[in-house]
């Protein structure tokens, strides 16, 4: 039987500065199931429908606005500070800052030990990362 070896707890912030253009992605946390991520957007989002094939994920908006799209462009939901989406693997989805300022979000994700970070595209392609 072997032994595990326990990873010791890891305190974060959440703290991040404003944009004027571009977007920025900070991993806070990391263990081999999780990781927490803070993602700042200036403009933009990630605005190809893609999905996680592996990983449940989730967003929380804590400053701005995004309108995310599931499945496809008709299932639309904008998500305001303090509401966010659970993403099970495997959904499609793309979102964009439409607010009047920075969109701040929180993106906690949980992935099977030694499972790929990939992003797969409705058309058939992938990115792994």
């Amino acid at each position: 039987m072997a032994i595990e070896t326990k990873q010791a707890a890891e305190v974060y912030n959440l703290k991040t500065p404003y944009l004027t253009q571009g977007r920025t992605t900070d991993l806070r946390a990391k263990t081999d199931l999780m990781t927490v991520i803070m993602k700042v957007y200036a403009e933009g989002g990630e605005n190809g429908m893609h999905s996680h094939p592996h990983e449940d994920h989730s967003f929380i908006v804590l400053e701005g606005e995004a309108t995310f799209h599931f499945e496809g462009e008709d299932n639309t939901r904008v998500l305001k500070p303090h509401e966010g989406v659970m993403l099970p693997k495997g959904t499609f989805y793309r979102f964009e800052s439409t607010g009047q300022q920075n969109l701040v979000m929180l993106r906690v994700g949980a992935a099977p030990p030694g499972s790929p970070k990939q992003a797969v595209y409705p058309e058939g392609g992938d990115k792994s990362r």
